[in-house]
């Protein structure tokens, strides 16, 4: 077609509710609509997406075509889209014609295509717009989040001049990128990544020595909701943004008077102990025991892993409840770790809100049970809390400030940020002290071992939304440290949790070398308890 200047590529997934005012911006452009062409990639949507999409063209008289996406995420389809766009223009003859993408959820401003038009004309082979976010949708957020937005930027920005000091913004991403069909043919096309696609994109020009033109007067609007389809990103940024604004909370601003003016369920403390003989005494009466004696807490559980330095004894002179892990649903046979024992614990506790507590804390405060029962009791909406503590890592005489948590900083921590960002706010997803309420953590499985801590708090992600899961500094603490190898088996408890919850491959029998023992090989449990919701259907 002589007149055709540019076509369009939309990925959409589930997106009925936006489309529409994509399309409508679109329809509004400056260039005139049959200069250009629309291609939207209905990706694996079960909604009206491509009925809203198609009704929205014919009542503006847009030149449409939906397709189907691979249904592998926002790369796939965006992928798919701009191929079929350049496709489009090299059989029109027109290899310099405009190939540019926008998302569903984003509203170009009027003059986005005759912007871009124009610099390609001056030279550009690649622009990227700036994106800037809904204004309403803007005015709702935090005024931390938008701070943290703005020092974000500027960091970006600054990164961005060191290698090209006339770009006028840091962004170059999907809601706003144009280029030639030639050059996008020419670097491979788009690389069909389940998220983040644009940012590999703009590696590659790097890679081809092609320069984007970051420019400012090439503008969109675009969502600022925190649910978006990707699963990284400007949505997934701000949500983690502002969960961090609503849902950290600090102990010290929970007093035991307000909790109990607050206290509307019944709350179990378990304490799961192994040879914590030394500790567990503190825990109990310096932790446990002045909101215990203010009515906050109603039962209290120490699972005794068998010990044999007299932990029991202490816990039961203490004040506690005492039960041998293993004569706790004895059906399942011996108890195999940590996770085992909490699970156990759950079933044999008969609070609403259950508290998980470490046993050997050797600094225990009362702020601790506090920070975890706060959220709890003053917002109904929360139904996680997990602590988060100041972990020096005590070395000889010395105390190193940010040293400890190791498993977490070199395994825990990366793993999230590569499967499940938006926990990545999380600062101790490894945390062992946390409280939940009843319902939720007895729709959860629990793995035996280490790997407890990681998956109840994916696994609640997954069921009850983020906004529902809270984090609460505790201020510091010391417990034992193990020696580094120790450490390596607990990580490998954390990646079999992980692994099983992302769909890779999740280790049916957990063997683990140590060549520093002539290469034994030592049984790492990876079970996992089901959660108890089902176990009860099953006995009923």
């Amino acid at each position: 077609m002589a007149g055709l200047r540019c076509v369009v590529a939309v990925p959409a997934k589930n997106e009925e509710g936006r489309i529409g005012s994509c399309l409508r911006a679109l329809a509004a452009q400056s260039v005139g609509r049959e200069s250009f062409e629309v291609i939207v990639v209905a990706d694996a949507c079960n909604d009206a997406t491509e009925a809203t999409a198609l009704a929205t063209a014919r009542e503006l008289g847009l030149r449409l075509a939906v397709i189907a996406g691979p249904g592998t995420g926002s790369g796939g389809a965006r992928r798919a889209g701009m191929d079929a766009a350049a496709e489009r223009l090299l059989s029109s003859g027109r290899p310099d014609g405009l190939l540019a993408t926008t998302d569903a959820d984003t509203c170009p401003a009027p003059d986005w295509l005759e912007r871009q038009l124009a610099h390609l004309h001056n030279g550009a082979k690649v622009i990227a717009g700036l994106i800037e976010l809904e204004s309403e949708e803007e005015r709702q957020l935090p005024a931390s989040v938008l701070r943290r937005r703005e020092a974000d930027a500027e960091l970006r920005l600054a990164g961005v001049r060191a290698l090209d000091p006339s770009a006028a913004h840091h962004h170059a991403a999907g809601a706003s990128l144009g280029m030639t069909a030639a050059v996008y043919r020419q670097v491979g096309g788009l690389e069909p990544l389940a998220a983040l696609e644009d940012e590999a994109f703009a590696a590659r020009l790097q890679t081809h020595e092609i320069q984007v033109l970051r420019a400012s007067d090439v503008r969109v609007r675009t969502s600022a909701r925190a649910d978006g389809r990707a699963g990284r990103g400007l949505s997934v940024d701000l949500a983690v943004s502002q969960w961090a604004a609503s849902r950290r909370y600090l102990a010290d601003a929970f007093t035991t008077q307000q909790l109990r003016a607050e206290k509307d369920a019944t709350v179990s403390v378990v304490i799961p102990a192994k040879r914590c003989a030394e500790t567990i005494a503190g825990v109990i009466t310096r932790t446990v025991g002045p909101l215990r004696d203010a009515g906050l807490v109603d039962e209290l559980l120490v699972i005794d892993a068998n010990s044999d330095d007299g932990t029991a004894g202490v816990a039961r002179d203490a004040g506690a409840i005492v039960c041998q892990q293993d004569e706790i649903a004895p059906e399942f046979g011996p108890a195999l770790g940590k996770g085992d024992a909490m699970w156990r614990a759950l079933s044999a506790s008969s609070g609403e809100i259950v508290c998980f507590l470490d046993g050997d804390t050797e600094d225990p405060d009362g702020r601790h049970l506090r920070g975890l029962l706060g959220p709890l009791l003053c917002h109904p909406e929360v139904q996680l809390v997990k602590g988060a503590f100041e972990r020096p890592l005590r070395w000889g005489e010395r105390m190193l400030e940010g040293e400890g948590g190791r498993v977490t900083e070199l395994m825990a921590r990366p793993l999230l940020n590569f499967h499940e960002p938006r926990l990545a706010g999380f600062s101790q997803p490894l945390a062992g002290e946390f409280a939940g309420r009843r319902p939720l953590l007895e729709a959860l499985p629990f793995p035996v071992g280490y790997g407890v801590e990681i998956a109840v708090l994916i696994d609640a992600l997954r069921l009850v939304g983020l906004d529902a899961l809270a984090e609460c500094d505790l201020g510091s603490r010391q417990n034992r440290h193990q020696p580094l190898r120790a450490l390596g088996e607990m990580a490998y408890a954390v990646l079999a949790a992980v692994e099983r919850r992302v769909g890779e491959r999740s280790p049916a029998r957990g063997h683990y070398m140590r060549p520093w023992e002539d290469y034994a090989v030592t049984r790492i449990p990876v079970e996992e308890r089901p959660p108890l919701t089902s176990v009860a259907q099953q006995v009923a």
